[in-house]
């Protein structure tokens, strides 16, 4: 059974900061199973994106694990600008969706399963 995304996120952003990043939520989505984003602000004018992985990448030994992978600075952190773009697409395609997001120079994630 897979958590809930509310619950998930709160999660996250708890793990985040026990680890020394900040993280908030900047907007919060479906409480039962809204796709989470995740931006990783490097505090110096770029960010990464990541967001739910595709469905074929789920394995059979663990099918209700949540997976990300990178949705924009795959070779890097991008512009930030960049980043804002996407999540207005992904906003415009899904208006239930989470975005969290935390900030980190040293660019850490904190996410267990990131398929490439």
């Amino acid at each position: 059974m897979r958590l809930k995304s509310s619950i998930w996120v709160a999660a996250y952003v708890r793990r985040c900061n026990v680890e020394g990043a900040f993280a908030a939520v900047r907007k919060r989505g479906a409480d039962e199973a809204g796709a989470i984003f995740i931006v990783i602000n490097r505090l110096d004018g770029t960010a990464v994106l990541f967001g739910p992985a595709p469905q074929a990448s789920f394995d059979d030994e663990a099918p209700t694990d949540r997976s990300f992978s990178i949705v924009a600075g795959r070779d890097g952190p991008v512009p930030e600008a960049d980043v804002e773009a996407r999540l207005q697409k992904e906003i415009r395609f899904d208006p239930d969706l989470w975005i969290v997001e935390c900030e980190d120079r040293a660019g850490r994630h904190f996410l267990d399963r990131v398929v490439a």
